[in-house]
Parts: structure tokens; C-alpha cells; sequence
């Protein structure tokens, strides 16, 4: 891709109601992205999906262990496949969303983790089979190192999940709700800072969503989510009937959940 059209990726991305401040090193970050991008999704074009891709992200993040990313997909393509990438993290494929018939992919919400400031692209396998690409720039440094704390106080209640439901039930319309699982993610970049030793790799690598039978999605991660990993979705219940969720980690431990729908208050397991 040319380097004048990514730019305008780049600026069409961005949120209209914000000033767009580019960082000083634009040309080696476009060519890292180049490469970036090659790597992961080899020769297949990617094409500007700026008019129907938004990325909700703060300009400067607050906690940079913790950093709230949506991705809001409107047009009528259709949606396979979301993908979400850190450019300058130590592992850039912090997301991958693989959709199924029970899903609403059109708004999607999880924390991640910035080693420093660097731009977070979406792209979106759409239902054309093509791939639409946007991208914002956020300011935030450390989160991928920042301490975790004592490794047995954070491994209590390891697998934990809780549903947040964020509409009311309504029989064949979508609702949206907030999975949270409770897991340290550690990432191995992490140092113990009692025994000084960093604290070995153990995060969740994959989960699949269903509802009574019929798929989701399914996710792959990485080390780029953050600790507590939290995610918000839509789905289409046609009736009353039963969320699974079923998740694993690096260590291959099995954390499985059922909630039932709809659920009168946010139900812990």
C-alpha cells in the first residue's frame, strides 16, 4: 500500500470529534505496520474500511495495563473475522474474533495492554470474504511490564467468570453483555516484586462462546489482554435458553461456564 493512502487510513480512522496528533516517526511507523501486516496476513489486500471501522480508544491511556478498546463495525457486508493488533507491542496480535450464526459482531469491547505509544489497527474479514483495515494512535507506555503482584494472590479464584448483562432480554434481538473472567494473564514481562524474579508466562489463549448449541464466537489471544480479560458482545437469543463459555489457558487448564439467559442480575461461577 502506498504510503500516501495508509496515512489516510490512518486519519480517516481516527474519532471526527478529536484533533489527530501524529507521532513524529509517521514514515518508520507506516513501514513497520507494511511489514506488520504482511506477517500476518500474508499478500492479501487491505483494503481502507475507515467509513465503517471505529476504534474507541483513549488518546492517552490512564493505566496502560488496562486500556479500554471498542470496535464499532457498521455497512452490510457482513462480518467474518475481526482482528485486533498492537503495531509496537512485543506480541502485535493482541485479538482474534471468529464469528458465528448467533452472534451481532457489530460492537466489540476488551482491555488490553501498551508497552508504549503505538498505533492499534482493526481489521475486519468481511462477509465478501474481503479485508477492510482502520487505525488510531494511543499514547501509553509500560502496561506489558507493569508488576502484577504476588503470583498466589493473584491466581485466587483462577477461571472465575461473571456475565454482565447490558440490555434487556428481548426473544430475537440482540443483546449485548460483558464476560469477565477472572485470570492474572500473566505475560512473562512481569517481575515479582518480592522475589525479583519475573513471573512465568500463564494467559488465556483461546475461548469459545456459544449459545444453546449454535457459535459465538471464538477467540484467540495473547499476551497483549490484560489481567482480569474482559469482553463485551452482542448476541441474538431467539429464546430463552443457555450461554456456554468455554475458555483455555497457556497451561492448558479448562475453565467452563454456563449462564443461563435471560438472568434477573450479574451471576458469578
Amino acid at each position: 500500500m502506498k504510503a500516501a493512502v495508509l496515512l489516510s487510513v490512518i486519519l480517516l480512522s481516527a474519532s471526527a470529534a478529536r484533533a489527530v496528533e501524529l507521532p513524529d516517526d509517521q514514515a518508520d511507523r507506516m513501514k513497520r505496520w507494511k511489514d506488520l501486516s504482511q506477517q500476518v496476513f500474508g499478500d492479501k489486500k487491505l483494503e481502507n474500511g475507515a467509513k465503517f471501522i471505529a476504534i474507541d480508544a483513549p488518546d492517552r491511556a490512564m493505566d496502560a495495563a488496562l486500556v479500554p478498546v471498542g470496535v464499532k463495525i457498521s455497512g452490510k457486508t457482513g462480518v467474518k473475522a475481526l482482528y485486533l493488533l498492537v503495531d509496537d507491542n512485543p506480541v502485535p496480535l493482541a485479538a482474534h474474533f471468529t464469528f458465528g450464526p448467533a452472534a451481532d459482531p457489530k460492537e466489540m469491547k476488551i482491555r488490553i495492554r501498551l508497552e508504549q505509544y503505538t498505533y492499534i489497527h482493526a481489521v475486519v474479514e468481511g462477509g465478501d470474504g474481503k479485508l477492510y483495515q482502520a487505525a488510531r494512535f494511543v499514547k501509553a507506555a509500560g502496561g506489558c511490564s507493569a508488576p502484577a503482584g504476588p503470583q498466589d494472590e493473584a491466581l485466587k479464584g483462577l477461571g472465575q467468570m461473571k456475565l454482565q448483562t447490558m440490555a434487556t432480554y428481548i426473544p430475537g434481538k440482540t443483546m449485548e453483555v460483558q464476560l469477565h473472567i477472572r485470570h492474572p494473564n500473566f505475560n512473562g514481562m512481569q517481575m515479582d516484586q518480592v522475589t525479583r524474579y519475573y513471573t512465568p508466562a500463564r494467559f488465556i489463549n483461546e475461548a469459545e462462546v456459544s449459545y444453546d448449541g449454535q457459535q459465538v464466537f471464538h477467540f484467540e489471544g495473547g499476551i497483549s489482554m490484560s489481567s482480569d480479560p474482559a469482553i463485551t458482545f452482542g448476541f441474538k437469543p431467539k429464546e430463552k435458553g443457555e450461554l456456554t463459555v468455554v475458555a483455555q489457558d497457556s497451561k492448558e487448564t479448562v475453565f467452563e461456564h454456563v449462564f443461563p439467559i435471560p438472568q434477573t442480575e450479574a451471576v458469578t461461577q
